[in-house]
């Protein structure tokens, strides 16, 4: 009989699903910000059609908590495994289709809107993505490694990005811009469909964690996890979702937008843009499994204090830097928000899953994240855009940052550490006596 796999195994299985799906999802955002005006929005001026063009990705992210609504129900009903299985299926073939897709030259109004529904098959396959690649390195992870772990399918995103990031400027190096205007930006669509098999093969080698088996041999399966998530648990739901704003407000901040900003604001080679978010993407990677290694250690609670306070205040700073247009000021205002960045992902995955027990688990932790999404990755860059256009000024961008990451520094203050570090330090089963019973809950489920 065939080994079970450890826990180290599980994470980088998660990792390496995590990469291939937001490669697909940040394929689209790129090509959002620098080809897909022209192709399916020509009729605009151009900041009409970059509006138009990142309109159409935030649908991804509207699309999102549909994806974790269903994702989550069947992924507590029945398992883990074939629902990540599924939701890489799904983001691959969307990601494919887009890549052989008609522009509007061809064939008119059906092109944006058939860009449209791919994208929220592509929002539908992520939303179902992150509960479950977190809730299988965090369920399969020691106590004392839960953030640790969990991170690893957090490093997947900055992984995917960065290879999409690579694959576009591999591109733009190889074909002229007008080729790739015409024809060449579909190459790493298309380049989907090898790594959707690579990322088959590696989901079938997982196994369903402990604390599932162990939910189902109790029949604690919930018939409709969805309500069973409100009854037991209404208030972390609420918080839960508030927390997970700054997260990927900061990640497509950095990936999407200032790629954007840089390009079309300082008027810098959008070349140059790609190799800069490239550049960051190994200390994005180092911080963020330092922070969750160091999460494990002072408290996942107080580390995603100090990231999203860090957010509050550096992103003026880093907009000094980056408006002076040069390359290395550049870097390091970003770098500086990277950290920020790193330190929230390096504690929220182990954070936010285990404010829920293992029955309803994936339906909580998912709805939480992918609301959370809707506003701060898919809403915030439009936002962004139009706050840029209304008032010229970086300012406006700026406090909307920093707004957007203080809501989420306000939500998760009154959470008690008992039931956000759980499994971190000794103390927390003491302290689990003074929580309310949502608190016991998860803490029983989760030791």
């Amino acid at each position: 009989m065939a080994s079970r796999p450890g826990p180290g195994r599980i994470a980088l299985a998660s990792y390496i699903g995590s990469v291939i799906e937001w490669y697909d999802f940040n394929i689209y955002g790129l090509a959002a910000a620098l080809v897909f005006s022209r192709q399916f929005f020509p009729e605009f001026s151009d900041t009409g059609g970059t509006l138009a063009s990142l309109a159409a990705f935030a649908v991804g992210f509207v699309a999102r908590p549909l994806g974790a609504l269903v994702a989550g129900h069947f992924g507590d009903r029945f398992g883990r495994k074939s629902v990540l299985v599924f939701s890489l299926l799904t983001m691959g073939v969307a990601t494919t289709a887009i890549g052989l897709l008609p522009t509007y030259n061809t064939i008119g109004v059906w092109a944006p809107v058939l860009l449209v529904a791919l994208r929220l098959v592509q929002g539908i396959g992520v939303g179902g993505e992150w509960g479950g690649a977190a809730l299988m390195a965090v369920e399969h992870a020691p106590p004392n490694r839960r953030a640790l772990y969990g991170s690893f399918p957090q490093i997947g995103i900055p992984t995917g990005i960065v290879v999409s990031q690579l694959a576009f400027l591999l591109m733009t190096q190889v074909f002229s811009t007008q080729a790739m205007e015409d024809w060449a930006w579909r190459l790493p669509f298309l380049f989907s469909a090898v790594l959707i098999l690579v990322g088959l093969l590696v989901r079938m080698s997982i196994t369903e964690t402990d604390e599932f088996e162990k939910a189902r041999e109790k029949n604690d399966i919930a018939q409709i996890p969805l309500v069973e998530v409100f009854r037991r648990s209404p208030l972390h739901v609420l918080s839960g979702s508030l927390l997970s704003l700054a997260g990927p407000t900061l990640g497509t901040f950095l990936s999407v937008y200032m790629v954007s900003y840089g390009t079309h604001q300082l008027d810098l080679d959008s070349s140059t843009m790609l190799w800069i978010s490239v550049g960051l993407s190994l200390p994005w990677i180092a911080m963020m499994l330092g922070a969750g290694r160091a999460a494990d250690r002072v408290g996942r609670k107080r580390m995603f204090m100090a990231g999203t306070g860090l957010a509050v205040l550096a992103v003026y700073p880093m907009f000094l830097l980056v408006n002076t247009a040069v390359v290395p000021l550049v870097f390091a205002g970003l770098l500086l928000m990277t950290m920020a960045n790193s330190m929230i992902n390096g504690a929220q995955p182990a954070m936010l899953t285990l404010m829920f027990p293992a029955s309803v688990r994936y339906s909580g932790a998912s709805l939480c994240f992918q609301i959370g999404s809707i506003v701060g990755g898919g809403i915030v860059p439009l936002v962004a855009e139009s706050l840029f256009a209304r008032f010229d000024t970086s300012i406006a961008v700026a406090a909307l940052i920093s707004g957007v990451c203080a809501v989420s520094l306000l939500a998760v203050i009154p959470l008690k550490r008992a039931l956000l570090d759980v499994g971190s330090v000794p103390t927390v089963t003491h302290e689990s006596t003074r929580t309310d019973p949502d608190e016991a809950v998860a803490l029983q489920q989760s030791t």
